[in-house]
């Protein structure tokens, strides 16, 4: 289903993924700096959760500027607590790469504005935890202000998130959380010798038990 959502002056385009049956909980999800919602990782996530009673909205903000697409992601999280069509009890957040930055961003302010529990977790597909490189200077200060649940899907060979410096971050987090390290894929979750498809299904295998897990944990 292919929805327009307010943001400022302007609309964002976005779709929904719509599971068969009402669905209770969402993941919302986003794109990294270059391409957009139909970025071939986040179309399989997207089909994969809706097969599993998740609804999934995607969207495209396009802009290198992680403040700016900050807001964008708000103005979706908004959008959807609104929504008449979906009344859905709680949104895992989710981004790829520079979108992951932006979730981390939203729920840290929002955590700090007014935290109803609507936001239950955050899920980070190749977070940009660097600039290549540059592992002197971290962006984590948004990491470790959270404190609902969070997931790493990293590539073990992401030249933008080197395994040691990941780990030593998620030490420091007070959030509850989990890595899984793709071996020996590069930040574009390429692996040498294995298909694509083979890659996607190990990450939608991953999002999908962790947020299993999240979901039945809040329901015990």
């Amino acid at each position: 289903v292919k929805v327009k959502i307010p943001f400022g002056n302007k609309y964002l385009d976005a779709v929904f993924s719509v599971p068969e049956k009402k669905p209770t909980y969402g993941v919302i999800l986003t794109h990294g700096a270059g391409g957009d919602m139909n970025f071939p990782h986040l179309v399989s996530l997207a089909a994969c959760l809706a097969s599993h009673g998740v609804l999934c909205l995607r969207f495209t903000c396009k802009g290198l500027n992680v403040a700016y697409r900050t807001k964008a992601f708000k103005a979706v999280v908004e959008y959807l607590k609104l929504s008449d069509d979906y009344k859905l009890s709680g949104v895992f957040l989710a981004g790829r790469s520079m979108g992951s930055r932006a979730a981390a961003s939203v729920i840290r302010q929002l955590s700090q504005d007014d935290d109803d529990g609507f936001i239950q977790g955050l899920v980070c597909l190749s977070y940009p935890l660097h600039r290549p490189k540059l592992q002197s200077k971290l962006r984590d200060e948004d990491l470790l202000l959270i404190s609902c649940p969070v997931l790493f899907v990293s590539g073990s060979a992401d030249e933008m998130c080197e395994k040691q410096l990941l780990e030593g971050v998620v030490s420091k987090m007070k959030a509850p959380k989990k890595i899984h390290w793709i071996d020996k894929a590069n930040h574009g979750m390429v692996v040498k010798g294995r298909s694509t498809n083979d890659v996607m299904e190990e990450i939608n295998a991953q999002v999908l038990s962790w947020l299993t897990e999240n979901v039945q944990l809040q329901h015990k």
